[in-house]
């Protein structure tokens, strides 16, 4: 049974329209204004919600300005006795369905509530596709190491909740991947995740870009822009290279934790917003924090649960998966036939020293299967990979196994040296 939310201040005008829509099966509830509306929002979920304009407390406007924040798939019907056109247009422009002047129309009414279900029904359905799609493309978090296990149980048990959570880890390791997961795991998972890097994003833009700006904020503001923390608003905001936040980014990131609540650049308004944040970072925050660098307190807002996602030289067992999956991924792309790798090419690439960790793996493997022909063989490693990236310790264990005593050892090390070192 549908369920609508009537908003109207006049006793006589809620019972009447009760009386209707029960006639006509729906389930009704009443707000006496635009605030008990919304206290009913946030308890219960509505199908349609119809709204006077002129209220006391919190009018129509304002309250249907938070709708869109609380519920913005909920339809909203607009009424009103004291309204023109300019009304109307406004009430469309701020996102109401659809606008009915006092007294309505009861036929118009009713087709246009069911129009608006119709329209509500088919974005939930578009949502439930796109999230299907959404969840199709995030790649399985690949390996059976140690590390990457305590990472997967850390996921499904954090998931569910709406702890904030703190992803640690060198560059390339897949911290994004962690991140996307935690919310595809949560009960957000229908509403969006958005992503910023806020190492890639000017000091002077950061709080703009996070918390949006009102027309004529400053010089470039021609018109006003809706940050990060709205558009994430039900959903998770994902802070990548959180270390490189500015201070003065940083206070305000602090301010809408802790109260939900942000304000525009350039504006006065508090806006409330329900967002799960999760951070990243490659740095030593504590180092930084030392260093007058990162808010302590902001920290500790952001670790309540800490993800130490594994260097890949930390999990070298894992590397035949990944690239296999690489391999296979890429040749989906390029549009060719699947390539073998070799056993022996495999137990090549464990011994490289991969300092750009996944990142740098995906890029090798996708050189290796460029330039190899039907099967990507230990020789095209030893080619193609090996002399920039091998390991030094394996290539000291090399040397080493061709000498049968230390002494062997030290005599070669000074012969090198003396070959090095000018007379």
């Amino acid at each position: 049974m549908a369920r609508v939310l009537i908003v109207d201040d006049e006793q006589s005008i809620r019972r009447t329209l009760r009386d209707i829509l029960e006639f006509e099966k729906y389930e009704v509830e009443e707000a006496v204004d635009g605030m008990d509306a919304l206290v009913k929002l946030k308890r219960a979920a509505y199908d349609v919600i119809i709204m006077d304009i002129k209220m006391p407390k919190m009018d129509g406007m304002e309250a249907l300005e938070r709708v869109q924040i609380l519920a913005p798939d909920t339809p909203v019907v607009m009424i009103s006795g004291h309204a023109n056109i300019d009304t109307a247009v406004e009430a469309v422009k701020k996102g109401a369905f659809d606008f009915i002047s006092k007294p309505p129309d009861l036929n118009r009414l009713l087709i246009t509530i069911r129009n608006a279900m119709d329209k509500s029904s088919l974005v939930t359905e578009t949502k439930q596709l796109k999230r299907k799609v959404s969840k199709a493309k995030v790649q399985e978090i690949i390996g059976g190491s140690a590390g990457i296990a305590a990472v997967r149980k850390t996921i499904e048990q954090v998931g569910p909740t709406d702890a904030r959570v703190l992803v640690l880890g060198p560059n390339g390791t897949g911290k994004e991947l962690v991140a996307r997961w935690l919310h595809e795991h949560s009960a957000r998972a229908e509403q969006p995740i958005v992503e910023v890097n806020c190492a890639a994003i000017p000091a002077e833009l950061i709080e703009s870009e996070l918390f949006g700006h009102e027309k004529g904020a400053f010089t470039s503001a021609h018109k006003q822009r809706i940050g990060k923390f709205e558009q994430a608003n039900g959903g998770t905001l994902f802070l990548d290279e959180i270390g490189d936040m500015s201070l003065s980014a940083q206070a305000k990131v602090l301010r809408a934790l802790q109260e939900s609540r942000i304000t525009r650049v350039g504006g006065d308004k508090e806006i409330s917003v329900d967002v799960r944040v999760v951070a990243a970072t490659n740095k030593d925050l504590r180092k930084e924090i030392e260093a007058g660098r990162f808010r302590e307190d902001l920290y500790h807002r952001l670790a309540v649960i800490i993800i130490q996602v594994p260097a890949l030289n930390d999990r070298r067992e894992d590397i035949p998966l990944l690239a296999k999956h690489f391999v296979e991924q890429i040749c989906s792309e390029y549009g060719i036939a699947k390539k073998l790798i070799a056993p022996k090419a495999l137990e090549l690439l464990k011994e490289v020293n991969w300092t750009g960790n996944i990142r740098e793996l995906r890029n090798v493997i996708e050189r290796l299967v460029i330039l190899s022909k039907d099967r990507i063989s230990a020789d095209e490693v030893e080619q193609y990979v090996l002399p920039t990236s091998a390991a030094p310790s394996q290539r000291l264990r090399d040397i080493f196994a061709r000498y049968d005593s230390l002494g062997e050892v030290l005599d070669f090390v000074e012969k090198i040296y003396k070959e090095q070192t000018p007379s």
